[in-house]
């Protein structure tokens, strides 16, 4: 399955991310963020969320980690340059369509959905995301739905395996629950590239509590990096 963050084609980084900072170059794509980055603080984010954002918005003041920004759609010219690139004859929506279709885990109203931010860390090879689950998102009484965490690390793992690899896709996740996470609490994510072998990217993560005393999830992620003309397999 196309998951849309795995697009994001490299060396097109991000800018770093600070308070007045240079512009904001798009991972996603081929062109400069034009629309509102929804990787910023919000009145929907909890005190937890914010503190753990100011703590990570300092480490960048170096430049050992770099905030990632992060849209909710994507132009057509940017689904043009992908489905050309890597799809060439296969068009899987109408051009029509596209300006309506909304970044899956960004498609909610703040509050209600996932609200996160992703810092990278060139030299440590690793991304962490900060997230807390909105009211949208419950499974059993009030937990976290299984399938929403299982988005967030495909779209986490899936950014890191970009950033190693280039435009790539999920291939295979294996995830493994070891606790269920309260709805609208605050939780990171951390991430690893295990290894590569060829076009085969590995990645792994865990879920844990902003205390790090609780992991919820831990997950590991297959990505296959895309060449034109090739297949997945």
């Amino acid at each position: 399955m196309l998951r849309s963050c795995a697009a994001r084609l490299r060396p097109l980084l991000v800018a770093h991310g600070r308070p007045g900072g240079a512009r904001l170059t798009s991972t996603f794509s081929f062109e400069e963020v034009t629309q509102k980055d929804h990787a910023l603080p919000k009145p929907s984010w909890s005190k937890d969320l914010r503190l753990l954002f100011d703590q990570f918005m300092k480490k960048c003041e170096d430049g050992s980690w770099e905030r990632l920004p992060s849209c909710s759609r994507h132009s057509v010219q940017r689904f043009q340059n992908f489905t050309k690139a890597f799809f060439s004859g296969s068009i899987p929506v109408k051009e029509e369509q596209i300006s309506q279709a909304k970044f899956f885990p960004r498609s909610f109203e703040d509050g209600l959905g996932f609200e996160y931010a992703m810092f990278w860390s060139k030299d440590e090879k690793r991304i962490v995301c900060l997230f807390q689950g909105g009211l949208y998102l419950q499974g059993i009484p009030g937990f976290l739905h299984g399938g929403a965490l299982v988005t967030l690390i495909d779209t986490t793992l899936g950014t890191h395996a970009m950033l190693a690899g280039g435009a790539v896709m999920t291939a295979n996740l294996s995830i493994n629950f070891k606790r269920p996470m309260p709805l609208c609490s605050v939780g990171v994510i951390n991430t690893q590239l295990d290894k590569i072998e060829g076009r085969k990217l590995f990645v792994s993560c865990n879920i844990q509590s902003v205390d790090e005393k609780t992991v919820y999830t831990e997950g590991t992620g297959l990505f296959i990096k895309l060449e034109p003309g090739k297949t997945l397999v």
